[in-house]
Protein backbone atom coordinates (compact mmCIF):
# COMPACT_ATOMS: atom_id res chain seq x y z
CA UNK A 1 0.00 0.00 0.00
CA UNK A 2 0.88 3.55 -0.74
CA UNK A 3 0.06 7.00 -0.69
CA UNK A 4 1.27 10.72 -2.05
CA UNK A 5 1.45 13.86 -0.65
CA UNK A 6 3.33 16.94 -2.93
CA UNK A 7 4.21 19.58 -0.35
CA UNK A 8 4.95 22.75 -2.36
CA UNK A 9 6.29 25.71 -0.95
CA UNK A 10 2.96 27.63 -2.02
CA UNK A 11 0.77 25.38 -0.20
CA UNK A 12 -1.11 26.50 2.97
CA UNK A 13 0.57 26.32 6.28
CA UNK A 14 -2.62 23.80 7.28
CA UNK A 15 -1.33 20.81 5.28
CA UNK A 16 2.25 21.69 5.61
CA UNK A 17 1.64 21.31 9.27
CA UNK A 18 -0.10 18.21 8.86
CA UNK A 19 2.40 16.26 6.43
CA UNK A 20 5.34 16.98 8.58
CA UNK A 21 3.44 15.74 11.28
CA UNK A 22 2.47 12.55 9.85
CA UNK A 23 6.26 11.78 8.54
CA UNK A 24 7.74 12.52 11.73
CA UNK A 25 5.40 9.89 13.17
CA UNK A 26 5.86 7.31 10.55
CA UNK A 27 9.34 8.13 11.19
CA UNK A 28 9.36 7.42 14.89
CA UNK A 29 7.73 4.55 15.33
CA UNK A 30 8.13 4.21 19.47
CA UNK A 31 5.82 6.80 19.53
CA UNK A 32 2.91 5.09 17.96
CA UNK A 33 1.16 3.11 20.76
CA UNK A 34 -0.15 0.48 17.58
CA UNK A 35 3.81 -0.31 16.62
CA UNK A 36 5.99 -2.01 18.84
CA UNK A 37 9.62 -1.31 18.88
CA UNK A 38 12.21 -3.73 16.69
CA UNK A 39 8.65 -5.06 14.60
CA UNK A 40 9.31 -2.49 11.78
CA UNK A 41 11.90 -2.17 9.28
CA UNK A 42 11.84 1.89 8.26
CA UNK A 43 14.00 3.58 6.01
CA UNK A 44 14.25 6.55 3.95
CA UNK A 45 15.11 7.42 0.55
CA UNK A 46 16.02 11.08 -0.94
CA UNK A 47 16.17 10.93 -4.60
CA UNK A 48 17.62 13.61 -6.23
CA UNK A 49 19.36 14.70 -9.54
CA UNK A 50 18.94 16.26 -13.02
CA UNK A 51 15.24 17.43 -14.03
CA UNK A 52 13.44 15.08 -16.04
CA UNK A 53 16.09 12.48 -15.32
CA UNK A 54 13.87 9.57 -14.08
CA UNK A 55 13.93 9.87 -10.32
CA UNK A 56 9.92 9.25 -10.76
CA UNK A 57 10.24 6.19 -13.01
CA UNK A 58 12.62 4.36 -10.65
CA UNK A 59 10.41 4.83 -7.56
CA UNK A 60 6.98 3.87 -9.50
CA UNK A 61 8.92 0.95 -10.82
CA UNK A 62 10.46 -0.03 -6.83
CA UNK A 63 6.55 0.27 -5.81
CA UNK A 64 5.44 -1.77 -8.35
CA UNK A 65 3.12 0.70 -9.54
CA UNK A 66 2.31 0.94 -13.46
CA UNK A 67 1.31 4.45 -14.18
CA UNK A 68 3.27 6.97 -16.20
CA UNK A 69 5.34 9.28 -14.18
CA UNK A 70 4.28 13.01 -13.41
CA UNK A 71 6.72 16.24 -13.68
CA UNK A 72 7.30 16.66 -9.51
CA UNK A 73 7.04 20.28 -9.05
CA UNK A 74 9.00 20.19 -5.30
CA UNK A 75 9.15 17.88 -2.85
CA UNK A 76 7.12 15.02 -3.32
CA UNK A 77 7.02 11.81 -0.59
CA UNK A 78 5.54 8.54 -0.93
CA UNK A 79 5.97 5.29 1.11
CA UNK A 80 5.38 1.88 0.44
CA UNK A 81 4.71 -1.37 2.85
CA UNK A 82 6.21 -4.80 2.34
CA UNK A 83 6.08 -7.78 4.80
CA UNK A 84 9.22 -9.92 4.88
CA UNK A 85 7.19 -13.29 5.43
CA UNK A 86 3.65 -14.14 5.63
CA UNK A 87 1.89 -12.87 8.43
CA UNK A 88 4.83 -10.66 9.75
CA UNK A 89 4.21 -7.09 9.96
CA UNK A 90 5.02 -4.62 7.46
CA UNK A 91 8.12 -2.88 6.67
CA UNK A 92 7.77 0.96 5.78
CA UNK A 93 9.90 2.64 3.29
CA UNK A 94 9.76 6.41 3.07
CA UNK A 95 10.77 7.99 -0.41
CA UNK A 96 11.15 11.46 -1.19
CA UNK A 97 11.65 12.87 -4.06
CA UNK A 98 13.30 17.13 -4.97
CA UNK A 99 12.04 17.93 -8.17
CA UNK A 100 13.62 20.99 -9.99
CA UNK A 101 17.40 19.83 -11.07
CA UNK A 102 19.60 21.99 -8.17
CA UNK A 103 17.14 25.20 -7.87
CA UNK A 104 15.24 23.94 -4.89
CA UNK A 105 18.38 21.75 -3.02
CA UNK A 106 17.65 23.65 0.43
CA UNK A 107 14.55 21.66 0.32
CA UNK A 108 16.28 18.69 1.62
CA UNK A 109 16.79 19.73 5.01
CA UNK A 110 13.09 18.52 5.35
CA UNK A 111 13.15 14.85 4.72
CA UNK A 112 16.67 14.05 6.14
CA UNK A 113 16.53 14.97 10.21
CA UNK A 114 18.31 13.76 13.79
CA UNK A 115 15.24 11.38 14.01
CA UNK A 116 16.08 9.17 10.80
CA UNK A 117 19.41 10.16 10.19
CA UNK A 118 20.59 6.17 11.07
CA UNK A 119 17.84 5.09 8.63
CA UNK A 120 18.59 7.26 5.49
CA UNK A 121 20.02 7.27 1.98
CA UNK A 122 20.75 9.13 -0.96
CA UNK A 123 19.87 8.38 -4.22
CA UNK A 124 21.10 10.34 -6.63
CA UNK A 125 20.19 10.12 -10.60
CA UNK A 126 22.31 11.68 -13.25
CA UNK A 127 20.99 12.02 -16.71
CA UNK A 128 23.69 10.87 -19.44
CA UNK A 129 21.95 12.52 -22.17
CA UNK A 130 23.26 15.92 -20.70
CA UNK A 131 26.89 15.84 -19.93
CA UNK A 132 26.95 19.54 -19.98
CA UNK A 133 25.10 19.60 -16.38
CA UNK A 134 25.85 16.46 -15.66
CA UNK A 135 28.91 17.23 -13.06
CA UNK A 136 27.46 20.91 -11.89
CA UNK A 137 24.50 18.97 -10.98
CA UNK A 138 25.94 16.15 -9.10
CA UNK A 139 28.62 18.55 -7.32
CA UNK A 140 25.97 21.22 -5.85
CA UNK A 141 23.35 18.56 -5.01
CA UNK A 142 25.98 16.40 -2.96
CA UNK A 143 27.49 19.27 -1.69
CA UNK A 144 24.81 20.66 0.13
CA UNK A 145 23.31 17.24 0.95
CA UNK A 146 26.80 16.56 2.61
CA UNK A 147 26.98 19.90 4.37
CA UNK A 148 23.57 19.38 6.08
CA UNK A 149 24.14 16.34 7.73
CA UNK A 150 27.22 17.09 9.20
CA UNK A 151 25.31 19.63 10.93
CA UNK A 152 23.45 16.85 11.81
CA UNK A 153 25.96 14.83 13.44
CA UNK A 154 27.54 17.68 14.56
CA UNK A 155 24.47 18.28 17.13
CA UNK A 156 24.12 14.67 17.63
CA UNK A 157 27.97 14.56 18.80
CA UNK A 158 26.44 16.55 21.95
CA UNK A 159 23.27 14.83 22.71
CA UNK A 160 23.76 11.28 21.72
CA UNK A 161 27.32 10.57 21.03
CA UNK A 162 26.91 6.96 20.56
CA UNK A 163 24.60 7.67 17.52
CA UNK A 164 27.02 9.79 15.77
CA UNK A 165 30.16 7.82 16.09
CA UNK A 166 27.99 4.73 14.75
CA UNK A 167 27.00 6.51 11.44
CA UNK A 168 30.72 7.80 11.13
CA UNK A 169 31.91 4.28 11.64
CA UNK A 170 29.65 3.22 8.53
CA UNK A 171 30.70 5.39 6.52
CA UNK A 172 33.93 3.23 6.27
CA UNK A 173 32.41 -0.14 6.44
CA UNK A 174 32.77 -0.77 2.86
CA UNK A 175 36.57 0.34 2.44
CA UNK A 176 39.03 -1.58 3.87
CA UNK A 177 42.14 0.41 5.53
CA UNK A 178 44.34 -1.89 2.69
CA UNK A 179 42.46 -0.77 -0.08
CA UNK A 180 45.21 1.30 -2.58
CA UNK A 181 43.07 4.25 -2.35
CA UNK A 182 41.75 4.52 1.30
CA UNK A 183 44.25 8.00 2.31
CA UNK A 184 42.36 9.70 -0.86
CA UNK A 185 38.78 8.96 -0.15
CA UNK A 186 36.29 10.82 1.91
CA UNK A 187 33.07 8.76 2.15
CA UNK A 188 29.71 10.43 2.11
CA UNK A 189 28.36 10.49 5.64
CA UNK A 190 25.30 8.49 4.79
CA UNK A 191 24.14 5.28 2.24
CA UNK A 192 24.75 6.85 -1.53
CA UNK A 193 24.12 5.68 -4.69
CA UNK A 194 24.81 6.98 -8.16
CA UNK A 195 22.49 6.21 -10.98
CA UNK A 196 23.32 7.21 -14.57
CA UNK A 197 20.08 7.58 -16.61
CA UNK A 198 18.91 7.30 -20.05
CA UNK A 199 22.10 4.98 -20.71
CA UNK A 200 19.70 3.21 -23.70
CA UNK A 201 19.73 6.42 -26.06
CA UNK A 202 23.54 5.27 -26.82
CA UNK A 203 22.30 1.87 -28.00
CA UNK A 204 20.29 1.14 -30.88
CA UNK A 205 18.45 -1.69 -29.23
CA UNK A 206 16.93 -0.62 -25.91
CA UNK A 207 18.40 -2.24 -22.64
CA UNK A 208 15.64 -0.04 -20.55
CA UNK A 209 14.01 -2.58 -18.64
CA UNK A 210 16.97 -4.59 -17.48
CA UNK A 211 18.65 -1.78 -16.09
CA UNK A 212 15.30 -0.69 -14.14
CA UNK A 213 15.24 -4.24 -12.52
CA UNK A 214 18.85 -3.34 -11.59
CA UNK A 215 18.04 -0.65 -10.14
CA UNK A 216 15.18 -1.41 -8.91
CA UNK A 217 16.80 -4.56 -6.59
CA UNK A 218 18.97 -1.71 -5.48
CA UNK A 219 16.60 0.55 -4.07
CA UNK A 220 15.14 -2.22 -2.64
CA UNK A 221 17.76 -3.10 -0.76
CA UNK A 222 17.89 0.08 0.79
CA UNK A 223 14.52 0.42 1.32
CA UNK A 224 13.54 -2.82 2.56
CA UNK A 225 16.78 -4.57 3.52
CA UNK A 226 16.38 -7.14 0.37
CA UNK A 227 19.78 -8.84 -0.46
CA UNK A 228 22.29 -6.54 -1.98
CA UNK A 229 23.39 -7.79 -5.16
CA UNK A 230 26.54 -9.18 -5.19
CA UNK A 231 27.36 -8.25 -9.03
CA UNK A 232 30.13 -5.83 -10.45
CA UNK A 233 30.33 -5.11 -13.70
CA UNK A 234 33.43 -2.99 -15.09
CA UNK A 235 33.36 -3.19 -18.19
CA UNK A 236 33.17 0.18 -20.11
CA UNK A 237 31.33 -1.08 -23.26
CA UNK A 238 29.09 -1.92 -20.90
CA UNK A 239 26.26 -0.60 -18.24
CA UNK A 240 28.62 -0.01 -15.06
CA UNK A 241 27.75 -1.58 -11.99
CA UNK A 242 29.84 -0.93 -9.03
CA UNK A 243 29.25 -1.61 -5.32
CA UNK A 244 30.89 0.86 -2.57
CA UNK A 245 34.74 -0.25 -2.29
CA UNK A 246 35.13 -2.52 -4.94
CA UNK A 247 36.98 -0.12 -7.14
CA UNK A 248 40.11 1.77 -7.70
CA UNK A 249 41.62 4.71 -9.06
CA UNK A 250 44.41 2.29 -10.30
CA UNK A 251 41.39 0.30 -12.31
CA UNK A 252 39.73 3.02 -13.64
CA UNK A 253 42.74 4.35 -15.16
CA UNK A 254 44.02 8.04 -16.35
CA UNK A 255 41.07 10.79 -17.62
CA UNK A 256 41.24 10.82 -21.61
CA UNK A 257 43.52 13.16 -22.28
CA UNK A 258 47.36 13.80 -23.76
CA UNK A 259 50.11 13.83 -21.35
CA UNK A 260 50.48 17.27 -22.47
CA UNK A 261 47.46 18.32 -21.85
CA UNK A 262 47.42 16.57 -18.63
CA UNK A 263 50.77 18.35 -17.36
CA UNK A 264 48.92 21.28 -18.00
CA UNK A 265 46.44 20.87 -15.70
CA UNK A 266 47.02 21.65 -12.01
CA UNK A 267 44.87 19.33 -9.54
CA UNK A 268 45.81 18.31 -6.12
CA UNK A 269 43.75 14.77 -6.40
CA UNK A 270 42.52 12.05 -9.24
CA UNK A 271 38.80 13.63 -8.81
CA UNK A 272 39.91 17.19 -9.57
CA UNK A 273 42.01 15.60 -12.58
CA UNK A 274 39.33 13.96 -13.89
CA UNK A 275 36.99 16.68 -13.11
CA UNK A 276 38.97 19.29 -15.28
CA UNK A 277 39.28 16.93 -18.27
CA UNK A 278 35.50 16.14 -17.99
CA UNK A 279 34.53 20.06 -18.16
CA UNK A 280 37.41 20.75 -20.93
CA UNK A 281 34.95 18.26 -22.97
CA UNK A 282 31.91 18.71 -21.85
CA UNK A 283 31.98 22.57 -20.78
CA UNK A 284 29.68 22.79 -17.95
CA UNK A 285 26.30 24.97 -17.60
CA UNK A 286 26.83 27.43 -14.76
CA UNK A 287 24.93 27.01 -11.80
CA UNK A 288 22.42 30.00 -12.53
CA UNK A 289 21.42 27.77 -16.15
CA UNK A 290 20.62 25.12 -14.09
CA UNK A 291 17.97 26.85 -11.70
CA UNK A 292 14.25 26.43 -12.63
CA UNK A 293 12.64 29.77 -11.97
CA UNK A 294 9.53 28.93 -13.72
CA UNK A 295 7.10 29.10 -11.08
CA UNK A 296 4.47 26.03 -12.19
CA UNK A 297 1.30 28.33 -10.53
CA UNK A 298 1.73 30.56 -13.37
CA UNK A 299 1.80 27.70 -15.94
CA UNK A 300 -1.71 28.14 -18.02
CA UNK A 301 -1.96 24.33 -17.93
CA UNK A 302 -2.71 24.02 -14.00
CA UNK A 303 -5.03 27.06 -14.68
CA UNK A 304 -8.26 27.50 -12.43
CA UNK A 305 -10.02 29.95 -11.40
CA UNK A 306 -11.71 29.49 -7.69
CA UNK A 307 -8.05 28.50 -7.39
CA UNK A 308 -6.55 31.29 -8.18
CA UNK A 309 -8.51 33.48 -6.79
CA UNK A 310 -7.70 32.00 -3.48
CA UNK A 311 -4.15 31.65 -4.34
CA UNK A 312 -3.73 35.30 -4.94
CA UNK A 313 -5.69 36.37 -1.60
CA UNK A 314 -3.36 33.69 0.39
CA UNK A 315 -0.29 35.56 -1.41
CA UNK A 316 -1.26 38.72 0.16
CA UNK A 317 -1.87 37.35 3.47
CA UNK A 318 1.28 35.83 2.96
CA UNK A 319 3.09 38.42 1.95
CA UNK A 320 1.24 40.79 5.23
CA UNK A 321 2.74 37.97 7.25
CA UNK A 322 6.36 38.52 6.14
CA UNK A 323 6.26 41.48 7.19
CA UNK A 324 5.42 41.36 10.43
CA UNK A 325 7.10 38.33 11.11
CA UNK A 326 10.21 39.01 13.75
CA UNK A 327 11.77 36.27 11.52
CA UNK A 328 11.91 34.62 8.38
CA UNK A 329 11.19 31.17 7.18
CA UNK A 330 14.75 30.98 6.43
CA UNK A 331 16.32 31.67 9.39
CA UNK A 332 13.99 28.80 10.85
CA UNK A 333 15.46 25.51 12.81
CA UNK A 334 13.73 22.82 10.57
CA UNK A 335 16.09 20.34 12.78
CA UNK A 336 15.24 21.18 16.18
CA UNK A 337 14.85 18.25 18.54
Amino acid sequence: MYSKQSLLLHGCDTLWDLAIAEVEKRENPDNDDDVKPGEVWEKSILFMGNKNGGKTTIILRCLEREESPKPTLALEYTFGRRARRHNAPKDVAHFWELGGGTSLVELIRIPITSHNIRSFAVVLVLDLSKPNELWTTMESLLQVTRSHVNKILTKLEKTKPEVAAEIKQRMWNDLQRDHPDYALVDPFPIPLVIIGSKYDIFHFTSRSEALLLKARALINHLAFGYDKSKSVSVDPSKPLFIPAGLDSMSQIGPPPASDSDLGKMRANTPLELWKKVFEKTFPPKSFCDLQDTKDPAQDNQYTEYEVDVMRAQKNQELEQYKRNASKSWKEMDFDSD
